[in-house]
């Protein structure tokens, strides 16, 4: 065959994004063919949809498989190159005089025919230089691969990030409402704790908001970081055979170490203050036994609204109607129609529970409904091994810590009020607001079965 001509048809494996032979090799809809790890670098930016870096049409699969054609015959042209490299440029072994052709799985270094016939060496498993390189290559692709999908789960957890922070400071502009509230409770006296307390909550607020856009740079570092090693083990796979090898064994250790450095995401709760005198004035409204002592097993309906908060509204195949759980219950022992009331409960630690006031129902044998029109609750939810407290009116997860103890539950009837707190010291945990309530109200609470 002419050289020309074989030129020619070396020069269709090329990629033309790289200019090196092609690796991994993809063709998209309009038939032009790039490294897949050229195309991810390349889509990486783009806007969508995406498009063929050549021609610019619209690529319409958002994935494609391997030309194993075309990936073969690139394999043979780096083949092909490396047997038409000079002389000179082989590496020679000093002490028998000829070349190195033969590398090394064990020790990652080439050796000529007599090293790797010598009794240190001939229980190893050696390969031909071209072979070796072929291998890792196919190695680093999938090295190159799996740091591909860190790196794009990485950017979304980024994405994740920057949204507490938005979560937080929408949360924090309510919880100020929250705590003035509260105040209202007290004396003009507190005035200035009212203050401190609110300039202490941003403050720690703040600090966490600048931890979670610490978490943002670092996870954005860590991304670059990523890319940065799938750039450099792309370049290392475009290296001639005998420079990618003796380099190999670096940059697989190095993406070893980046690999188990992934930054922790940060869990943005805010401590809930002590507010002077707040649990003495609860405790003037104190209802002893509000809960009565023993539990019930039944099956509970859930409603829609509840199943969402509680379980999450992403699973699929759940069904619309109202979800019956197996759950513990407790009622209370009292019926409220009016004035104030505080009572306490021992919520359990590990465990999805729903704690608060609901309209007195009749229950008809072991089934019921829960409405949110008719109650006022606080929920405990597991979300990534966390537990979260998070209430039904508003439906909203509460940016405070859980409390060790008991939780106190404060309902003013008259005024429509329902608020929970840390029974240890009184610190409020939420407030919820009703215009009024028209029905009798029962204490409540239920619990998962383990």
């Amino acid at each position: 065959m002419e050289s020309h001509t074989l030129s020619g048809m070396l020069t269709e494996l090329i990629c033309p994004i790289c200019m090196n032979y092609f690796l991994d090799p993809v063709t998209l809809d309009c038939g032009h063919s790039f490294c897949s790890p050229c195309l991810c670098l390349s889509w990486d930016s783009a806007q969508i949809p995406k498009r063929c870096p050549h021609c610019r049409q619209v690529s319409e699969k958002p994935d494609f498989k391997t030309s194993i054609t075309v990936s073969r015959l690139a394999s043979v042209a780096r083949w092909a190159r490396a047997g038409s490299v000079d002389s000179s440029e082989e590496q020679f072994c000093v002490l028998h005089k000829a070349a190195k052709r033969l590398f090394c799985d064990v020790e990652k270094k080439l050796f000529c025919r007599h090293c790797s016939d010598s009794p240190n060496h001939v229980a190893h498993s050696h390969s031909l230089t071209q072979q070796a390189a072929e291998e890792y290559r196919e190695e680093l692709l999938k090295r190159m691969g799996s740091l591909w999908n860190m790196s794009q789960e990485m950017q979304n957890k980024v994405k994740l990030e920057a949204g507490k922070v938005e979560s937080l400071e929408e949360y924090m502009a309510l919880r100020k409402v929250m705590i003035k509230a509260e105040y209202q409770k007290i004396h003009q006296f507190l005035y200035e704790e009212e203050q401190l307390y609110v300039n202490e909550m941003e403050r720690e607020a703040n600090e966490i908001i600048q931890k979670l856009q610490e978490s943002q740079v670092r996870m954005t570092q860590h991304t670059e970081n990523l890319k940065e090693m799938f750039r450099e083990q792309m370049s290392m796979c475009h290296k001639p055979d005998v420079e990618m090898l003796q380099e190999v064994g670096t940059v697989l250790e190095r993406s070893e170490l980046v690999r188990n450095q992934m930054p922790q995401p940060v869990n943005p709760d805010l401590t809930s203050r002590c507010c002077t005198g707040l649990l003495d004035l609860l405790n003037r409204f104190r209802v002893a036994d509000v809960l009565s002592h023993g539990t019930i097993s039944l099956c509970m309906n859930l409603s829609e609204d509840i199943r969402n908060m509680l379980f999450g509204n992403n699973r699929p195949n759940m069904p619309r109607e109202p979800q019956k759980v197996r759950s513990f219950a407790t009622w209370g022992t009292h019926t409220f129609t009016s004035g104030k009331h505080y009572w306490e409960a021992e919520v359990p630690r590990d465990l999805s529970w729903v704690l608060g006031v609901c309209k007195d129902i009749i229950m008809r044998e072991t089934d019921f409904v829960i409405d949110f029109e008719e109650a006022s609750f606080l929920f405990s939810l597991k979300l990534n091994d966390h537990y979260y407290l998070s209430t039904n009116r508003p439906l909203l997860v509460h940016h405070v810590k859980m409390p060790v103890g008991k939780i106190g539950v404060f309902l003013d009837y008259d005024k429509g009020i329902v608020s929970f707190h840390d029974a240890s010291n009184g610190s409020l945990l939420c407030s919820l607001a009703s215009s009024s309530f028209s029905y009798p109200l029962k204490p409540f609470l239920c619990f998962e079965a383990p």
